[in-house]
């Protein structure tokens, strides 16, 4: 397992080199874990405490009401979460009855968050020190506030006038009637309390106690069908995770109802053309990538749903013989729209930890869209992931009851022979599997170093021919060949458009920790 140490980029962020380390977008939920890491807590305990303070210190990306996932080596073996929430039993299609597409805030966007039970079940299986001790620092920050960020400022004011009108968001996201501004103390008591419930009942609070009847109860006064039978139905699943190798490595992804799929398939793909006999972000390289891309994403939007509702499987989709025909499409010198294949029958936040016992975690919870639905409960800021679901009758990811969503979020997990690797992730929607791609060609075929790779320019294929790419990244004369074979060019307004990562990679005797310089993310350890 070697890379190029040397890093071609000129971003100033350099890796940190560590026997135990956390990863993550916001410097104080960094620090929050790496305590626990210096009480002698494992890498779930700084992972979870990191989680729980994220929710408080970057509230645009995520919330106590987030779903989550996670992928964890645990010295052993890996084991895969879905910590994802079902629609409410109400939300036959005849609910929606009359609209065209999902709407994309508020209660009817707002399927049962699973993070608090993601941090109950990777805890009560991995944790070591009091699950309590993981929300001190989160609920300290909550009564006694903490310094907003400029980088969260400006995410934060642009929110503003779409979810300003949202039950509960004015009185728990704009202080003084706006939100607040770079380097001001902001306090969130009710999400402290919220925190408090949560910690002293392993959970039980927000799903069947008075947490949950507080949710259903703001749900019926506001238009919502959340009721308290759906909030007592949630459980998370322990599922093996989807794996592809890829020139001696092998990528793991958590199976639908996640997106994570998508980069399997690329990778799949572009197993197929030479890479390596391409410059690294050279026309040739990053046009095959886009179109592998765009090819996987047609799969991925009529294919992938809740597991239990996709009429074609994960494994289909992931044959070798199958891929290989859809590799087989692709034009090396012409953009092209793509439409799915038939297989054979058969806003986000990020966070890694890894301690010096061996245990890895890659860990992953979002409210989906900036603040998610909008919605705030007594402190509790409610995700909006049932905004994926279609209306579409007989498609599998059709709204209906106690489904899940088609999902952004993706933890990612890499082993090579069997041992484990490197624990990575990226934000931003659509750009998370793609920026899993761009990582892996660029570990894989260019053996850059785990910094350059997160530090390398990135392209975001948005949809039909357009993609967007970062200011000042490619080369000009990249660019400009990507437009001559058909590429278009596009700006889009998402303030996480290229996603933020942070990557550990595994080393004799510690880690490699790799921060991305596009955000505010720190690595931390000792």
């Amino acid at each position: 397992m070697s890379f190029n140490w040397s890093n071609p980029y000129a971003w100033p962020r350099k890796p940190l080199l560590a026997a135990n380390a956390v990863a993550t977008s916001q410097p104080l939920a960094a620090q929050a874990g790496l305590q626990m890491l210096a009480e002698g807590g494992s890498a779930v305990d700084a992972a979870l405490a990191a989680a729980i303070t994220l929710t408080l210190v970057e509230p645009v990306s995520n919330g106590i009401g987030s779903d989550a996932y996670a992928i964890l080596w645990d010295g052993r073996e890996l084991h895969g979460l879905n910590a994802s929430g079902r629609s409410p039993a109400a939300w036959t299609p005849d609910y929606f009855k009359g609209q065209k597409a999902m709407p994309l805030r508020g209660w009817n966007t707002v399927s049962v968050p699973g993070c608090v039970s993601a941090w109950v079940e990777l805890h009560a299986k991995f944790g070591r020190l009091p699950f309590e001790r993981l929300f001190e620092r989160a609920i300290r920050y909550g009564r006694e506030g903490f310094l907003v960020s400029p980088t969260i400022a400006g995410q934060w004011a642009k929110q503003v006038p779409e979810l300003k009108d949202q039950p509960g968001f004015a009185d728990a996201f704009l202080p003084d009637g706006r939100p607040p501004r770079a380097g001001q103390r902001f306090k969130f008591p009710k999400h402290a309390e919220a925190l408090e419930q949560i910690a002293r009942t392993q959970g039980a609070a927000f799903y069947r106690g008075a947490l949950a009847e507080k949710l259903e109860a703001h749900a019926k006064k506001h238009g919502g069908a959340m009721q308290l039978s759906d909030l007592a139905a949630h459980k998370s699943d322990w599922v093996k995770p989807l794996e592809m190798n890829y020139r001696g490595y092998t990528l793991h992804e958590i199976p639908p109802n996640g997106q994570g799929i998508v980069a399997l398939m690329a990778l799949g793909m572009l197993e197929h053309f030479d890479l390596r006999s391409h410059p690294v972000d050279g026309p040739d390289s990053v046009h095959l990538q886009i179109e592998a891309i765009k090819l996987a994403f047609a799969d991925a939007w009529r294919y992938v749903a809740d597991l239990d509702t996709m009429d074609v499987k994960p494994r289909a989709l992931l044959e070798r013989e199958y891929l290989k025909s859809r590799a087989r499409l692709i034009d090396p010198k012409r953009a092209q729209e793509f439409g799915h294949g038939v297989p054979p029958k058969g806003g986000t936040v990020y966070l890694t930890a890894a301690d010096a016992s061996g245990m890895m975690v890659s860990f992953i919870q979002s409210n989906y869209m900036g603040f998610g639905s909008g919605v705030v409960v007594d402190g509790i800021s409610l995700q909006n992931r049932a905004a994926t679901f279609v209306m579409q009758p007989g498609h599998p990811n059709c709204v209906g009851p106690g489904k899940r969503p088609y999902q952004t979020i993706i933890p990612g997990f890499v082993t090579r022979e069997g041992k484990p690797v490197m624990s990575f992730g990226l934000m931003g929607g659509t750009m998370q599997p793609q920026g899993h791609t761009q990582v892996m060609v660029r570990l894989a075929d260019y053996e850059q170093s785990p910094q350059a790779a997160c530090d390398g320019p990135r392209f975001r294929f948005v949809q039909g021919m357009d993609v967007s790419v970062e200011d000042d990244g490619f080369p000009a004369a990249t660019l400009e060949e990507l437009q001559r074979r058909g590429h278009r060019i596009v700006t889009i307004d998402d303030y996480n458009q290229f996603g933020s990562a942070q990557l550990i990679w595994r080393l004799d005797g510690g880690y490699f920790i790799a921060s991305d310089p596009r955000r505010d993310g720190q690595a931390v350890g000792f």
